[in-house]
């Protein structure tokens, strides 16, 4: 299993759609921080007003609260939407894929039957795969502002961590997620659209809905991308890390059984 996984990983850091998804996450977090840094300005709302962009108080208010935002305030507001449960769903699908595309799935179910083995390194390859995009975004969303003149108040660094290894966990699970619709479906599509809708929070919205309606308890706060939402209060840092960690074990548990069933059911 562990040669597996150094080959995963061997192949991972040459992937081209790997470093196509780390420029593209560094872009959007940039672009992000750009525009957080014209509305946090109130010399630049002051100039759109004067020229005849229509400032209401809420958006002065807006502006005071992004400049009082501390940097896991601000690390929060811009991944805790989802952000990086779409690059990481993304990403996974198209890791994955490969195997099939290229046929590197037959030579190693030849080489290695047990597809247990199969199953545990891509597993442990998303571990990985997660853990790089987030440290990735965190870092940057840390960083970035700094470029555009933006100096939120600094977070401890224990802090930072904690808050890094609490919003991989639910990330890795996500990832999961789209290992087991790769080897189920042997596609990207399906991964790549519930990505986009998972992690966007729509599945979250359509369930909260639903349960409004008929009456039913709060079954979406229990999805991966509500779990990321919630794990951190601005001037009340982390929140329910308790849960994080059960529903990142329960997901991670449903869709690694899943991921072994399609391989074990389906020939190759």
């Amino acid at each position: 299993m562990f040669n597996m996984l150094r080959m995963d990983l061997q192949r991972l850091f040459k992937s081209r759609s790997f470093k196509i998804i780390l420029l593209v996450t560094a872009a959007l977090i940039l672009m992000v921080s750009l525009m957080t840094a014209v509305v946090s300005d109130p010399e630049t709302l002051d100039d759109m007003g004067a020229h005849g962009a229509e400032i209401e108080e809420i958006d002065r208010q807006m502006s005071e609260e992004i400049r009082n935002m501390t940097q896991l305030d601000l690390a929060h507001e811009t991944l805790g939407g989802g952000f990086l449960l779409i690059i990481v769903g993304i990403g996974v699908t198209l890791f994955v894929h490969g195997d099939f595309s290229s046929g590197f799935i037959k030579n190693t179910c030849c080489v290695q039957p047990r597809r247990i083995r199969y199953v545990l390194s891509k597993a442990l390859a998303v571990g990985v795969y997660s853990g790089i995009i987030t440290l990735l975004g965190i870092v940057l969303i840390l960083l970035a502002p700094n470029l555009f003149s933006m100096h939120p108040a600094p977070s401890p660094i224990p802090a930072i961590l904690q808050y890094l290894f609490w919003m991989w966990l639910p990330h890795w699970a996500f990832g999961l997620m789209a290992l087991a619709l790769v080897l189920l479906t042997r596609s990207t599509t399906l991964g790549i659209i519930l990505s986009l809708v998972a992690g966007g929070g729509l599945t979250a919205v359509l369930l909260g809905t639903l349960s409004n309606l008929l009456h039913w308890p709060h079954l979406e706060q229990y999805l991966l991308a509500a779990v990321v939402k919630g794990l951190y209060m601005p001037r009340s840092g982390m929140t329910h890390v308790g849960m994080v960690l059960a529903c990142a074990a329960v997901w991670a548990a449903v869709y690694g059984i899943g991921s072994l069933l399609s391989m074990e059911k389906r020939d190759i």
